[in-house]
């Protein structure tokens, strides 16, 4: 058993440089939940050329297994061999190839992913902390820690190996240092390879499985119905990866068993993962499909190592997005194991001793069973309705297998157990299977309606609770409570839950009246409750507005009730050591780790009292005590530095947060608001980097201290520092920044960073205000006219004033790539002329190839000028990656550019180059970085293929491709997702029929689009409260509204154009051009005419 660190040296396509403009993505959908990026920068560029570099790895290694850590990449497993048959029992990509799938960007395939607080995990591509341990047993850990930037939660996971086991332990610690409450769910995210062979192997009890959000349900293995658009009506085996064609979830709706795995029934391998159920009820399985949608998206992520799919597991959660509290303060544990096997089929039930599997044909009784380590003796017993068919003695081991086949057993295979002991008769695994019988599939879930919608204020509380936990991306948790206390002014649970929202936002005062309120229902019979939560916010608002004898009276009240003792005895401990109270916060501390033992903040500020008392060897005692806890928490490495002065503490400290701006504040602001002013400083000069928070925050730290000058000068200097990736988000930071702009009134840095603050959280007008402010004290700098512009659009709807902040930006930044596409976002918005736009992204042809979003938006507009011919010359000229979610951009041009040339083609009477520019038109090449999805119809194309071999004379391909174009969507429908079939299409099944000769089912297709454009353009948008991940990731708000009736006039057109109602439809494309200039469904059928028949 060993525990190595190497250098391991892997080819790896570089990434841009994350983008300085702080990203407000606040209606962006991701993986079902919220798309906010914000404080994280994102990455929206890869490379195509590779390189080696090299990456520090951890490699724990045993007889049988042999894993691979790589730190610098979140902390995930790269590599997990079966040593016994060089199986790579989770996907092993041997190159570094990442992709815009990840929340902030970059992600890669492979290994295990460890996705926390969210998925897919906002640092999933930047490094953590970690520290190995060795163990008597022999064992060896590899302990990884993490603190979330977004919600300051935190992670501890052990990652446990075994001489003699053939699996890895993993213990995780799940807390929330915070104040407040903060939501988490985990999902492992281990990545299998794939084949025509392989089969995900869900526990027999599950007969269900969910979508997202448990928008859709499925019923499990052979689904009968249609999920995700895929026709599975003829009863379909979708554990089966060569039956998935479509990008696929599905997550076991329930399971009272504890593992999950994979199989490769060609190489009789496969992975496991067993846990308790209880803790980790989440079963999930993830596809690209099998398609050319699929395989583009390998291309994407792997050089040669294939398709993978991953297999989650969910722990604390069983669904995405399904989220846990975790209270101010709280730990959650849970343990979970991943292990190869072999040799044993379809696995029935697993242990982290066994895994056996029982199957019945007729009266032939196949078992086979796999152990975890050596069990020589061991028996397997086959029972029937009790009694023994036999109990065979054989030796087990991860090398030695068991398979036997009976014949002539009768009965059901209800009738049979089948167990595995050890020498001793200790059970390893045991497997009944279950009756028959008629499952109920559950339904799927259903959105919550508007907050008039709802009948009572509790319905409304649980429904913005609901929100908040779920992080839901475009409904909002305070509309639901300010409607309750528009009902009842004085609801307890509403004040108490919209103050805290409040709170959160950085309205510190004005959160204060609505706990007060909170308090006023609340004590109205009874000073005594059993909650003391709303006391404890209200004395969080007052430490916040420097109210600390209130606050004290709040606190200690709050420690009256049980869910808010621990965390209020810490905070009447924080006070009094702010007030020089060392004997009365040690009290209060000691009170507060009674109550939770763990907690790391309190022990921190123990051992700090203890030193402070000269009390050195019970604050070692304390230290040595919590280290083995967490060897990597900052409060304790810095304490334990100050306590020792040894050079090994103070270099582990400088190890741990020198380059970890994050954890560097949140360390100083526990000794900032407990006056602790020198060792604030301290902990601010640990940090390796210059960044203005953190010279800011010695300013303050200083300016506390009393020494004003010095003060001022940390402040200066903190202006002077570059504002790129400056993006608070800590509540303290409001404090700091507040303060500094009364130091330094001259720094127009320090508003545009609250500005920041205050904008990601929604306070729209407070960070107009700071942004402005900003402007006016550095009128050189531009990022806060971008950000003016934002919210002048979208918030204020001030249009002209908008486009003029955001040119101002692009003259003071002409360097500034996203701004160009921004620009022309906005230009479109105000349906500037397409030659104006396109002159405007070609002035700026440098800046606009190095993204992607305005490439495309450069070949889109050649083809809205008629320029095909270009349009297509540059999207071959192009390496094209997709975010996940949004792709059909670039192909939906590649398509418009060759359908054009072929229609001119057509025009001229080159019939035979129609048709090659056609059939090429059907195929993406992978520079795209697009494949076809299975379930697409391709209803132009094959309209004019149809059409061109009519002119050719070849009356059976015309036939075959007319026929095809007259198949696939068979109502209009509006178009979301890239998996949306375009509506338009049915146009052109009208056009097919007329080919065919069937003029009246080409009629009924044109008045369906009539009739579906009538109906539609009265309809009030709303947003899809189950939308998953929404294409577009814009700054400036799109006015959906617009949006659909553009939608509805273009189908109406259409619809008039296939009757032959000219004037009709004419009036219709002039009512959406009156909307939008750049519609490509309208300029492509504007001048329209009717091919003959």
């Amino acid at each position: 058993m060993t525990l190595t660190r190497q250098t391991l040296t892997i080819p790896t396509y570089a990434t841009a440089k994350p983008e300085k403009n702080p990203m407000f993505l606040e209606n962006r959908a991701y993986q079902g939940s919220t798309g906010k990026v914000y404080p994280f920068p994102v990455t929206e560029r890869v490379f195509d050329e590779k390189h080696d570099q090299d990456y520090q790895a951890v490699i724990l290694e045993n007889d049988y297994i042999q894993v691979t850590f790589l730190p610098q990449l979140g902390g995930r497993i790269q590599r997990m061999l079966d040593k016994t048959n060089h199986y790579d029992f989770v996907y092993y990509n041997q190159v570094i190839k990442p992709a815009l799938v990840g929340l902030a960007g970059s992600w890669i395939s492979g290994g295990i992913e460890f996705n926390w607080p969210q998925h897919h995990r906002p640092d999933t591509f930047l490094p953590i902390n970690y520290y190995t341990e060795d163990h008597k047993d022999g064992s060896k850990t590899l302990w990884i820690s993490d603190v979330d930037r977004m919600y300051g939660t935190k992670i501890l996971v052990g990652f446990t190996m075994f001489p003699d086991k053939a699996y890895l332990k993993i213990d995780e610690t799940f807390s929330n240092p915070t104040d407040l409450p903060q939501t988490f769910l985990w999902w492992a995210n281990p990545a299998v390879p794939v084949n025509d062979h392989t089969q995900s192997i869900f526990p027999p009890d599950v007969h269900a499985v969910f979508d997202h959000g448990k928008r859709a349900v499925s019923d499990f293995p052979i689904a009968t119905g249609e999920y995700y658009k895929v026709d599975y009506s003829a009863g379909v085996d979708i554990s089966r990866y060569k039956n998935v064609p479509v990008p696929t979830s599905y997550m076991a709706a329930h399971s009272n068993y504890n593992f999950l795995g994979n199989y490769d029934h060609q190489k009789q391998a496969g992975l496991l993962h067993v846990a308790d159920h209880h803790t980790s009820p989440g079963k999930k399985q993830w596809t690209w499909g099998n398609g050319d949608f699929g395989q583009s998206w390998d291309h994407q992520l792997t050089d040669e190592n294939g398709p993978y799919i991953e297999l989650m597991v969910g722990t604390f959660t069983d669904n995405q997005p399904d989220f846990t509290w975790l209270n101010p303060h709280e730990e959650k544990h849970a343990t979970e194991y991943f292990m190869p096997y072999k040799a044993v089929g379809a696995v029935k039930n697993a242990t982290i001793h066994a895994a056996v599997n029982l199957e019945k044909n007729a009266e032939q009784v196949t078992v086979a069973a796999y152990t975890t380590s050596a069990y020589p003796g061991a028996h397997v017993i086959l029972t029937a309705k009790g009694k023994k068919v036999y109990d065979q003695v054989v030796d087990l081991s991860p090398t030695a297998t068991f398979k036997d086949v009976q014949e002539n057993v009768s009965g059901t295979a209800q009738d049979l157990t089948v167990t595995v002991t050890d020498a001793t008769g200790n059970t390893l695994v045991t497997y009944t299977p279950d009756a028959d019988k008629i499952e109920k599939i559950p339904d799927a879930a259903t959105a919550i309606a508007a907050p008039e919608k709802l009948q009572t204020n509790d319905e409304l509380y649980f429904a913005g609770q609901h929100l908040e936990q779920y992080r839901h991306a475009s409904f909002r948790p305070e509309t639901y409570y300010l409607e309750g206390l528009k009902r009842d002014p004085g609801d307890k649970r509403l004040n108490d839950a919209y103050g805290e929202l409040l709170y959160r936002q950085g309205l510190f005062a004005a959160s204060e009246p609505y706990f007060c309120k909170a308090l006023a229902r609340q004590n109205q019979h009874n000073t005594n409750p059993v909650s003391g939560s709303a006391s404890y916010h209200l004395g969080l608002s007052l430490v916040k507005q420097g109210k600390l004898d209130a606050a004290y009276d709040a606190f200690y009240k709050a420690t009256w009730s049980g869910d808010t003792q621990a965390v209020s005895f810490l905070a009447l401990a924080k006070i009094k050591l702010a007030q020089g109270s060392l004997t009365e916060a040690l009290h209060f501390t000691d009170e507060s780790l009674l109550r939770n033992y763990h907690d790391l903040t309190a022990r921190t500020l123990k051992a700090h009292i203890l030193r402070q008392l000269g009390q050195n060897e019970q604050a070692q005692t304390v230290l040595t005590e919590s280290l083995a806890l967490d060897a990597s928490e900052p409060g304790l490495l810095y304490e334990q530095a100050q306590l020792s002065q040894a050079a090994a503490d103070q270099a582990k400290l400088t190890h741990y947060i020198g380059g970890r701006l994050n954890d560097v504040l949140a360390l100083a602001e526990l000794y900032l608001t407990t006056a602790q002013y020198q060792d604030a400083i301290a902990v601010l000069e640990r940090y390796a980097g210059q960044q203005p928070l953190q010279a800011y925050y010695l300013a303050y730290a200083y300016a506390k201290l009393g020494q004003s000058e010095t003060a001022l000068q940390h402040a200066q200097a903190g202006a002077k520092l570059s504002p790129d990736y400056v993006f608070p988000n800590r509540l303290f930071d409001v404090v700091v920044l507040d303060f500094i702009q009364t130091i330094n009134p001259e720094d127009g840095y320090a508003p545009y960073y609250l500005g920041n603050f205050y904008y990601d959280k929604r306070i729209y007008d407070k960070a107009v205000v700071l942004w402005e402010k900003a402007v006016a004290l550095a009128p050189a700098y531009a990022m806060p006219y971008r950000n003016l512009s934002i919210a002048y659009y979208n918030k204020q709807h001030q249009s002209d004033k908008a486009l003029a902040y955001l040119e101002k930006a692009f003259k003071l930044d002409p360097t500034n790539a996203r701004l160009v596409f921004e620009l022309d976002s906005l230009y479109q918005k105000f349906n500037r002329p397409l030659p104006e736009r396109l002159a405007f992204l070609q002035a700026h042809q440098d800046l606009v190839a190095q993204r992607d979003d305005s490439y495309v938006a450069l070949v889109t507009l050649l083809n809205e000028t008629g320029q095909y011919q270009a349009a297509y010359d540059a999207l071959m000229a192009h390496i094209f990656h997709p975010w996940e979610g949004g792709e059909g951009k670039v192909s939906t041009q590649y398509e418009y550019a060759l359908i054009e040339l072929a229609k001119a083609d057509l025009q001229a009477g080159a019939y035979q180059a129609a048709v090659d520019k056609l059939q090429k038109a059907l195929v993406y090449p992978r520079s795209l970085g697009e494949g076809k999805l299975p379930i697409a119809h391709d209803d132009i194309i094959d309209f004019y293929l149809g059409y061109a071999y009519k002119q050719l004379g070849d009356q059976a391909h015309a036939t075959q491709y007319l026929q095809q174009a007259t198949v696939g969507l068979t109502e209009p429908t509006d178009m979301m997702y890239y998996n949306d079939q375009p509506a338009d299409t049915i146009f052109y099944q009208g056009l097919a029929y007329e080919q065919l000769g069937q003029p009246e089912k080409a009629v009924a297709k044109y008045h369906k689009l009539v009739s579906f454009g009538e109906k539609q353009i009265f309809n009030k948008f709303v947003m899809d409260y189950f939308a998953v991940s929404l294409p577009d990731a814009l700054l400036f708000d799109e006015d959906y509204q617009q949006r659909n009736s553009v939608h509805c006039y273009y189908l109406m057109a259409l619809g008039y154009l296939g009757l032959n109602e000219t004037d009709k439809a004419q009036a219709m494309f002039m009512k959406a051009t009156a909307l939008t200039n750049s519609h490509q469904g309208v300029l492509r059928h504007a001048a329209f005419v009717k091919p003959e028949v």
